[in-house]
């Protein structure tokens, strides 16, 4: 089956401060930002991960009510040290509601879930090629 040229390019998620948000994005999970965007409705900010996947944050100035408190959505990163991503998590006011720990069903790869500010889920599974020492997976299954 030949490579579709379509793809999904980002996903937005409403918060309730886009400089808090921006900023706690950036600090745990080390995105940046790509550009920021001013609609007579809605300020935007895109951050990205090195131009592969884009996360757009949205803070509605219309004054119409939104709710942005923990509304069922999941994000998901793969990251290289999920330990670390949960550490950067917490430091950047998050809270982590499954510390990273082996997970059989994913293979046995790590798999931890947190709450940004907003408490949007964060998922964090390892990254194909894992560079957490041995010795911290075997304290995660300890």
């Amino acid at each position: 089956m030949p490579r579709s040229p379509d793809f999904l390019g980002a996903t937005g998620i409403g918060v309730s401060d886009l400089a808090a948000s921006t900023a706690f994005y950036k600090a745990a999970l080390g995105m940046t930002v790509l550009r920021t965007v001013k609609i007579d409705y809605m300020d935007e900010v895109i951050l990205v991960h090195e131009s592969r996947s884009a996360l757009v944050l949205m803070h509605w100035t219309d004054g119409s009510p939104r709710n942005y408190k923990d509304v069922p959505v999941k994000l998901v990163f793969y990251v290289t040290d999920p330990f670390a991503a949960a550490e950067r998590i917490k430091q950047a006011g998050g809270v982590m509601t499954r510390e990273p720990a082996p997970l059989e069903s994913m293979g046995g790869g790590l798999v931890g879930l947190g709450k940004d500010l907003d408490g949007y889920v964060v998922e964090l599974l390892q990254a194909p090629e894992p560079r957490v020492p041995s010795d911290r997976i075997a304290a995660a299954v300890a």
